[in-house]
């Protein structure tokens, strides 16, 4: 009985679609298979419908008798968005409740319809259910999603496609005239050249195209306004504002303001400077455009001149880097061009050829210094030979003087251990060299500078080195590098010792150690390694802590021998790597030693009373009795304030009758 009450609810549904109201309806197709229940066709209805609300988009139907209600539930009921959509419990009419939107609330709302009992509240059959698809309409305009924007662009810009993007989207439903739109190009200031919109294909995406070039000089800012107007019924449409700042570009290639340029410099001199030629660029100042870059095309093949860019003014700055000899070339003629640091761009133009000019250098001849053949100038000589050996004699040339002319003078000879003969140059040892000498930093090599002087006008002097390498002699003895080590005795029993010799291979190290002559420390010590950069030295047995004196006996390669003595401190160290020192005296002094401390300062106090001062009244003092021991009662008689206190001698006191009482004698006092 129930499937038959369900197919005749479909059956009514089917029946009064034929007159469902104009404001919404079902589908042709009224049930739609589902897994586990039959699914109602879609009701649409219409976003931003005008109403009235509430607004009846269809009715439930059902052959059963009046005992029943109907009730829906799901999205736009009770699920968000919530409160869109209601049914009449009895006469089971659906209603849209309010204006929706569906670019806010996109659908479809998926509800479910299900049939109680009014009494038990029961449920009669299974449930079925049905969508509300919201149906668009042209409710919104293609917008730009940058209305405004300003955008720079260079000169040189290639026709066809600028990288100026013009993004626009609309809400509407996709793919549907009332979201799909045009972009065009409504307005340009100024018109030349001209500008369109091209679409990117596949995309929402359109960009500006340029036909022609632009040219900085005649507009240097161009306005355009595009359009996007959709196909809806009406269509709407929206605009967008483009700014294109255009940039300056190297379109104007530099130019020479003169064609000639003239110049002179003095034979072998350096000279930064001497000579500037400028151009002229109708480019903006300061760009890469605008900033010069110069060039030899001739005339510099041994690299003499150099030729660099002023940054403030453009010019370009001619120097000389190295000499020029009179007697080789008396002028010089340089060929110099110039461009931009930019590449040149000519709209549809052939590109012309760098502008150059000539640039005429003569040479004024001066006094060349005298030249030494051989600089420098390698002398060898073993460390220590006797004064009075010739090192070296330079050879000189000069191109205006005679060498006989040419005198010598010593320019460099730090550690005085050279002399010159001025005339002919000769160096001769003055002194036995060191090659141990600090002055030499262990190289080995001393380094003496002379002077060539001719006789021109002025004089001119030539400089040369004499480099003087020192051969070594075995003359240092080996030595310890540290007089004295520490051994933690409880940990270790051994202990490194480094030597050293100021000689080099072969006579310093590897070294060979050995103990002295002295017995004794050979019962007590040992070498292990005996031989090497470093020796081991080794306790023999557990030694007390204290210092120890070893002598050692070190021998270099040619068994040269160096004797030292080391100092070896043996000690507990604890956990660390050197000797723990002394506990302080405060740990041993207990309660009893300060006890001892106050009593002693207490007896301090009470002596200094007696012996010292007497205060207002005179002391009143105990004989002292003498088979007894010496004792003192002191006793003080003072009422009231004392008096100014005055020290007296004390005076001992004659005793006469003694009396005992209680064990402790008694005796009359006499006062002095």
């Amino acid at each position: 009985m129930r499937t038959i009450n369900l197919l005749l609810l479909v059956a009514s549904i089917a029946l009064a679609e034929s007159w469902s109201g104009p404001k919404g309806g079902l589908k042709p197709e009224v049930l739609a298979r589902s897994k586990r229940r039959w699914v109602l066709s879609t009701i649409e209805v219409v976003e931003e419908d005008e109403g009235p609300y509430p607004l009846n988009i269809s009715q439930m139907f059902n052959t059963m008798s009046g005992n029943h209600e109907f009730h829906i539930s799901g999205n736009g009921v009770d699920l968000h968005p919530k409160g869109y959509i209601e049914i009449n419990k009895i006469s089971g009419v659906v209603f849209l409740k309010k204006r929706i939107d569906r670019e806010t609330h996109n659908g479809p709302f998926h509800i479910k319809f299900d049939i109680y009992d009014k009494q038990t509240k029961k449920k009669l059959d299974k449930e079925l259910s049905f969508d509300v698809e919201i149906k668009d309409i042209n409710d919104n305009k293609p917008l730009f999603v940058e209305p405004m924007k300003e955008i720079d662009v260079k000169e040189n810009a290639p026709e066809d496609v600028l990288q100026i993007p013009l993004m626009v989207e609309d809400k509407d439903l996709e793919n549907t005239p009332n979201s799909n739109f045009t972009v065009s190009l409504i307005k340009q200031t100024p018109e030349e050249p001209k500008l369109s919109v091209k679409h990117l294909g596949g995309t929402n995406h359109h960009q500006l195209t340029l036909h022609g070039c632009f040219d900085y000089d005649k507009v240097k800012r161009y306005e355009v306004i595009v359009q996007a107007v959709d196909r809806g019924v009406p269509p709407l449409s929206s605009t967008a504002v483009r700014i294109i700042n255009i940039v300056d570009t190297n379109t104007h290639p530099p130019k020479f303001k003169a064609r000639e340029y003239h110049g002179q410099v003095n034979e072998s001199e350096v000279i930064h400077d001497f000579l500037r030629v400028a151009v002229e660029d109708k480019d903006t100042p300061g760009t890469p455009g605008w900033r010069a870059k110069y060039f030899f095309i001739k005339g510099n093949d041994d690299e003499n001149y150099k030729i660099e860019t002023d940054p403030i003014t453009n010019e370009g700055i001619l120097s000389v880097i190295k000499g020029k000899d009179f007697e080789k070339t008396m002028n010089t003629t340089l060929v110099i061009g110039v461009q931009n640091e930019e590449t040149l761009w000519l709209c549809k133009s052939t590109l012309p050829t760098a502008d150059s000019i000539n640039v005429t250098v003569k040479v004024i001849d001066v006094n060349d210094p005298p030249k030494f053949l051989k600089n420098p100038a390698d002398v060898y000589l073993r460390e220590e030979e006797p004064p009075g050996k010739v090192l070296y004699t330079p050879a000189v040339k000069d191109e205006d003087s005679e060498v006989k002319h040419i005198r010598f003078k010593l320019l460099k000879d730090p550690a005085d251990w050279v002399t010159i003969d001025e005339k002919t140059g000769k160096i001769t040892s003055k002194k036995a060299m060191d090659r141990e000498a600090p002055i030499l930093n262990g190289s080995s090599v001393y380094t003496v500078l002379i002077g060539a002087i001719d006789n021109g006008e002025p004089p001119a002097t030539g400089t040369g080195t004499v480099l003087i390498h020192l051969g070594d002699i075995n003359d240092n003895l080996p030595h310890l590098v540290n007089k004295g080590v520490i051994m933690c005795g409880n940990k270790v029993n051994k202990v490194m010792v480094a030597a050293h010799d100021a000689d080099i291979p072969p006579f310093s190290g590897p070294f060979s150690f050995s103990l002295g002559d002295d017995k004794t420390v050979a019962q007590l010590w040992k070498l292990d390694p005996a031989s090497g950069k470093e020796g081991g030295l080794v306790s023999r047995k557990t030694l007390p802590y204290g210092n120890y004196t070893v002598p050692l006996v070190i021998r270099d390669q040619q068994n040269v021998i160096g004797k030292d003595s080391l100092q070896v401190m043996v000690c507990d160290c604890g956990d660390k790597a050197v000797c723990r020192g002394k506990e302080p005296i405060s740990v041993n002094f207990g309660g009893p030693g300060i006890g001892l401390l106050f009593a002693g300062l207490l007896l301090f106090l009470l002596l200094l009373l007696i012996f010292m001062c007497q205060c207002g009244k005179k002391f009143t003092h105990m004989p002292i009795i003498q088979e007894e021991g010496s004792q003192t009662l002191i006793k003080y008689n003072q009422e009231g304030g004392g008096s100014e206190c005055k020290a007296e001698p004390t005076r001992l006191l004659t005793p006469t009758s003694p009396t005992v009482t209680d064990g402790i004698k008694q005796h009359p006092l006499q006062h002095s």
